[in-house]
């Protein structure tokens, strides 16, 4: 008979022990059979780490893919540059990518190379393309400061940024970076990579690359700069604009200092070194050194590429009009006057612009600073000129037959329900015209107005180039509508050259790099506007302003000058528009938000700016080019014939010939509208 099986038999040593004891023993077999907590973190760390490994991975493969393509690395890719020169020859500004020769390792001053280490990258021959203390340093430092105050990448990074990336801040365009510059490492030496650097840095004012930086802002090739110029060049590649010597000298020289000073605390350089740099000048390319001359660039600029066309890719050489001493006495007139604030009067703005007789300008300042405001006043600020309008009120009396002896009163004066006052509310009484100019008074200006006809005034003044659409109103001969310096320097040309009309220009001529002429600015040839009678009163009425009337700041001894005050309300804006033998000047000062100065008047802050300009600017070379002086010795000659044949008229017929022309005069009249 077959035995049972014996279920759940447990051993001898087992049936002995108690419920106490099983129980024990159950728990320890259960906790060997589970993982310890540390065992349990460990493989979900493991598996964690995987995960986050692959997802990098993944990551950077993503990011590898995009990288961009590196096969044209020693290809440079540029846009035409476009360089402007003075009347004379001498660089005023390059506009466009400006590419020196390539510059060899080898061929670059030690003090070059050394600055450009100091201040970009100390350790550049001992990383691998990353500096991981660099960058641990920088990240603690913008980490303390919370904000970005300090870059950990090294010069390789920045070259591969330079040349292959965005300059985007991303954590994927860092990581695009890193590995460009373990590619860059890994094909180049160090001396290839630096060299690759220097040839492809943007230094400022068109200039790329170390060789066309030299020769940009000092006019000579790499080695023969010296310690302080080096530096000056090095300081300019952690931010180009701010730090260029064109724009701000004083900003340049510091930060060349920090570059010695940390050229210093490598070991660089020495003391004495550095001590003897920072004491020797750094003289900028002269040329260069008038940073108000952009003003005038930005002018012609659009002019340029109206004539080559937008797709013309060759490098141009302009020829302006401008004159690089009278640029640079222009700008320092107006920066010495709103400095001085006796002088100022509260005008924190003003405008210059200087014209030869033709039109052809030779100075243009469109504000006291450019680096501050590109804004150019001299073609975009509209302002009332106030009495300076006075010259073609005077001008269309004069074309109706009155002269400079001509009297009238100097009271108070009505237009229906308009009474407009003198300066100061202060009345002469019987005065000649010439002394009513002279003395800026409004009551005579609106009573000739009203005797010659707004309608005709208006037509003079567009006929001598005042283009904005003028207001044929009550207040027409008190300048109140609104107008700006070109257009006034322009429209007072005639008062100057015999009476021709002007057309204000910039551009002698357009070649190329190879010397072939685009372009060549035509024969100036300016209609007749003034008549020899109307030209000869103005002249004598604009040398009593300045002799001994609301001018007398803008006189200059030795020198001929005529002009014209021009004060508005509240003495917002304030105006001298005036010229010498050779030159045409309109000088504007105010406020660019329209408040009122300090009493500021054209006879006090822009006639001083004026006279400033006229004492230091040549006395040679700024006249009219050739073909504009044989057309004024032309109309001189006719002028002449002119006053032959009105002095050959009877003596018992002048009042004649007076009421002729009167009546001329008034039959072409429109009205006074």
């Amino acid at each position: 008979m077959a035995r049972k099986p014996v279920q759940n038999r447990r051993p001898s040593s087992e049936r002995r022990r108690t419920p106490a004891q099983r129980r024990a023993t159950a728990r320890r077999r259960k906790s060997r059979s589970q993982p310890s907590l540390i065992g349990r973190l460990f493989k979900l760390g493991a598996v964690a780490a995987l995960i986050v490994s692959v997802a990098l991975g993944v990551w950077l493969v993503s990011i590898a893919r995009d990288l961009p393509d590196t096969s044209g690395l020693t290809e440079v890719e540029r846009t035409p540059s476009i360089a402007f020169y003075d009347q004379n020859g001498r660089l005023i500004a390059r506009r466009g990518s400006a590419h020196g020769r390539v510059a060899e390792v080898d061929d670059l001053p030690p003090y070059l190379v050394d600055a450009v280490l100091a201040v970009e990258d100390r350790r550049f021959y001992d990383h691998f393309g990353v500096d991981v203390r660099g960058t641990a340093r920088a990240l603690w430092a913008n980490l303390r400061a919370g904000r970005v105050v300090q870059g950990g990448s090294t010069l390789t990074q920045q070259l591969a940024k330079n040349l292959f990336l965005t300059p985007e801040r991303t954590m994927r365009r860092k990581v695009q970076e890193m590995m460009l510059a373990f590619w860059l490492e890994n094909r180049f030496s160090k001396d290839e990579i630096l060299e690759l650097y220097l040839n492809r840095v943007y230094f400022g004012g068109g200039a790329w690359g170390v060789e066309a930086a030299s020769m940009r802002y000092f006019g000579k090739s790499i080695s023969e700069l010296n310690l302080g110029e080096s530096a000056l060049l090095a300081g300019l590649l952690k931010a180009p604009s701010r730090y260029s010597p064109v724009s701000d000298a004083e900003r340049a020289a510091a930060r060349a200092t920090v570059v010695l000073d940390l050229m210093e605390q490598t070991g660089r350089i020495s003391a004495n070194e550095r001590y003897d740099a920072a004491a020797t000048p750094i003289r900028v390319s002269r040329g260069a050194s008038s940073p108000g001359a952009q003003y005038f660039v930005d002018w012609l600029a659009p002019r340029v590429r109206e004539i080559v066309g937008p797709d013309f890719e060759l490098d141009l050489r302009i020829t302006t009009t401008l004159d690089v001493d009278a640029q640079r006495a222009a700008e320092n007139a107006v920066a010495s006057t709103l400095e001085d604030s006796e002088a100022a009067r509260g005008a924190g703005e003003a405008a210059l612009i200087s014209l030869a007789h033709d039109g052809a300008v030779r100075a243009m300042v469109g504000g006291r600073s450019y680096t501050h405001s590109q804004y150019n006043r001299v073609l975009l600020a509209q302002r009332q000129p106030g009495s300076a309008f006075k010259a073609f009120v005077y001008a269309s009396a004069f074309e109706a037959g009155l002269r400079p002896d001509d009297l009238r009163d100097d009271a108070p004066v009505a237009v229906g329900d308009w009474q407009p006052a003198n300066y100061n509310g202060e009345y002469r009484g019987e005065m000649t015209l010439r002394e009513a100019f002279a003395r800026s008074s409004n009551s005579i200006a609106v009573q000739i107005a009203e005797e010659t006809g707004r309608g005709h005034i208006a037509r003079l003044a567009e006929r001598m180039g005042i283009e904005t659409n003028l207001r044929i109103d009550r207040s027409l001969a008190l300048g109140a509508y609104e107008v700006n310096p070109m257009e006034m320097a322009v429209a007072y040309a005639p008062f100057a050259n015999g009476g021709r009309r002007a057309e204000a220009h910039g551009i002698l001529m357009i070649e190329t790099s190879d010397g072939e002429i685009i372009y060549e600015a035509p024969p100036v040839a300016g209609e007749r506007v003034l008549d020899q009678r109307t030209f000869s009163n103005m002249r004598d009425l604009f040398a009593a302003v300045t002799s001994w009337g609301t001018g007398r700041r803008a006189a200059v001894p030795g020198l001929e000058i005529g002009g014209k005050t021009g004060t508005t309300n509240e003495f917002r804006d304030a105006w001298f528009a005036g010229f010498s033998a050779d030159l045409v000047t309109v000088v504007w000062t105010g406020n660019d938000d329209n408040a009122p100065t300090e009493r500021a008047t054209g006879g006090s802050t822009p006639a001083t700016i004026f006279n400033r300009y006229m004492i230091d600017t040549p006395r040679t070379g700024l006249a009219s080019d050739p073909t504009s002086t044989a057309l004024d010795a032309l109309s001189a000659t006719l002028m002449q014939a002119e006053a032959a044949v009105d002095a050959s008229q009877p003596a018992d017929e002048p009042e004649e010939e007076e009421r002729d022309l009167i009546g001329a005069f008034l039959s072409g009249l429109g009205g006074n509208n």
